[in-house]
């Protein structure tokens, strides 16, 4: 982004620092799509294209999950959600522990994994929840599923909820339960998030309005408060969902399946592990022909990003950076070049009025551009 400087991340590149590490990444079959037109990315030779593709820009602040995601669905935050890179305030921390009536541990910015290891044994002596952060919008509580029953940790969850607004209304209030001994703690796939409700209408409540299905998969029912749905599958892996994507896809039910594959950036991108994410991207990539097999002739697929994630880039947080769009169908021109959009929210616009109904707020549709 041209305005990467300012969040720390000037020179910040995913796709190609990845394929650069890698001595190229192969993908055909985004390649086909296009990809490869989008920028000079090693492995990903540019091709006329099977379908449309651009660049677009945030035009919120942030370039967090959730930021992202409100973007594409029509919302832009004109202020970043608050991040703590001290901790949280005294008053936060003295309303929490007043609301579930325990005393906590850590209150700093952590990795997750790394703070159970060096929290995890004193907490199971003590009962106390450990409470932690990240570069993120997050509040984030860890806790033993023997010392602090999982429904528990939810309930504490929802308190904190409740605490985080106003001023200090967090993206994200996420429960993180774990197991183990000293030592040998792991954390669990019982992860619940607390999301802020989007302060507006998005693309899903206007789709869900209109009496099409809304399919969220992977974290979107976290991230949109679990407003906007129809249905959810909440899968914890890139190929589990997209296997979710395709059981959706055969109930050939109108509407808009919206999915989030998560393990790009919580487990390589975060972690910065660039051959896990190398492995990753060939992994989704080699799916794609299934997706398309399964399409229907008025179906469109769109591929693309809601921040980047540089796992060569200093430090473990998100990346301010363009993102890649990719869109195919039957009825979509091919080989097109949409250029730089100024918004995410140009494709929630875009959806709507593929779908036909209300747009949403912001972003400016460019339907009747790619549509043949």
């Amino acid at each position: 982004m041209p305005d990467a400087y300012e969040y720390g991340d000037e020179g910040a590149n995913t796709l190609i620092h990845i394929a650069e590490k890698m001595g190229g990444l192969n993908l055909p079959n985004m390649a086909e799509l296009g990809l490869g037109n989008i920028d000079h990315i090693p492995g990903v030779p540019a091709k006329p294209g099977r379908g449309v593709y651009g660049i677009m820009r945030e035009c919120s602040k942030g370039k967090d999950t959730t930021t992202g995601h409100w973007e594409i669905a029509g919302i832009i935050l004109e202020e970043p959600f608050r991040t703590y890179p001290n901790g949280f305030p005294k008053e936060v921390i003295d309303a929490f522990e007043k609301a579930i009536g325990r005393k906590v541990l850590g209150n700093v910015p952590a990795s997750g994994t790394v703070i159970i290891q060096e929290l995890g044994e004193e907490h199971m002596k003590t009962g106390k929840p450990i409470v932690y952060t990240s570069a993120d919008s997050v509040f984030q509580i860890a806790a033993h599923e023997e010392i602090i029953p999982v429904e528990e940790l939810y309930e504490m969850c929802r308190k904190a909820r409740k605490i985080l607004t106003g001023p200090h209304a967090v993206g994200r209030v996420i429960a993180r339960p774990f197991v183990g001994t000293p030592g040998n703690f792991t954390r669990t796939e019982r992860r619940e998030d607390f999301s802020l409700e989007p302060p507006k209408k998005t693309i899903l409540d206007l789709i869900k309005e209109a009496g099409l299905e809304v399919m969220g998969v992977g974290k979107i029912e976290d991230i949109f408060a679990k407003r906007g749905l129809t249905q959810s599958n909440h899968t914890v892996s890139n190929m589990d969902s997209v296997d979710a994507i395709l059981d959706f896809m055969v109930q050939e039910k109108p509407g808009l399946i919206f999915a989030n594959l998560v393990e790009f950036d919580m487990v390589y991108g975060h972690r910065n592990n660039v051959e896990g994410y190398a492995r990753a991207l060939e992994e989704f990539d080699g799916r794609i022909p299934e997706l398309i097999e399964a399409m229907k002739p008025e179906d469109v697929l769109i591929i693309t990003a809601d921040h980047g994630c540089d796992p060569t880039h200093p430090g473990t947080d998100h990346t301010r950076e363009q993102v890649p769009v990719l869109i195919f169908g039957k009825a979509i021109k091919e080989g097109y070049n949409i250029g730089v959009r100024e918004s995410f929210a140009d494709l929630g616009a875009t959806v709507t009025e593929l779908l036909g109904v209300p747009s949403p707020e912001n972003g400016e549709s460019f339907a009747k551009e790619i549509l043949k």
